[in-house]
């Protein structure tokens, strides 16, 4: 692993491209289990299946950067999803006897103000190193927070702080005043 200090940003992942072999699996077993799919399985296995796992490995990205992660996949409908870094919440790292078969996993990201029909914003199946990008996503997410809250407050605000306790002080004066004149 690569110290934080070490680190390069933007990052870019790679996938593993057994992730093809496993896509045209995981679309068969749904094509299987309906009755139209069943007759196209040989046109899924014999071209399309293949043409179309080939593509969609070759428009995978994803990129770490300082303040954000970006993915990008698709063929025909084109997805591109940026996640600001403080607003993730939790980084959860999927692996299940599929997935580890194929020596692949699941990054899921939840973030802040999801909706409740929606479980996680973004999944990233077969990068490569995964629990490694998971280390960089939380450090970096760290790092900016630590940045964020350790930024000194604006002098505008101290001014007007300032100016605030003068005037009350004036008010305080006035009224002790009102008070010690005699009422005529």
């Amino acid at each position: 692993m690569v110290p934080q200090s070490e680190l390069t940003l933007p990052l870019k992942v790679s996938f593993n491209p057994i992730i093809r072999t496993y896509l045209l699996l995981y679309i068969s077993f749904f094509l299987f289990i309906s009755v139209i799919g069943i007759l196209l399985l040989p046109i899924w296995f014999l071209g399309v299946g293949q043409w179309w796992s080939r593509h969609y490995f070759h428009n995978l990205e994803c990129e770490l950067s300082e303040r954000s992660l970006r993915f990008k996949k698709g063929i025909l409908i084109q997805v591109e999803k940026t996640i600001p870094l403080e607003n993730i919440q939790d980084v959860t790292f999927v692996a299940g006897p599929l997935l580890r078969y194929f020596d692949l996993c699941i990054l899921k990201f939840e973030t802040a103000g999801q909706s409740p029909n929606q479980a996680h914003d973004m999944e990233l199946i077969g990068i490569i190193d995964a629990q490694n990008f998971r280390t960089h996503i939380i450090e970096q997410r760290q790092k900016l927070i630590a940045t964020r809250s350790s930024q000194q407050p604006v002098d505008t605000d101290h001014a007007i702080l300032t100016e605030i306790r003068d005037t009350l002080r004036d008010i305080r004066q006035l009224l002790q005043d009102n008070l010690k004149r005699p009422n005529v």
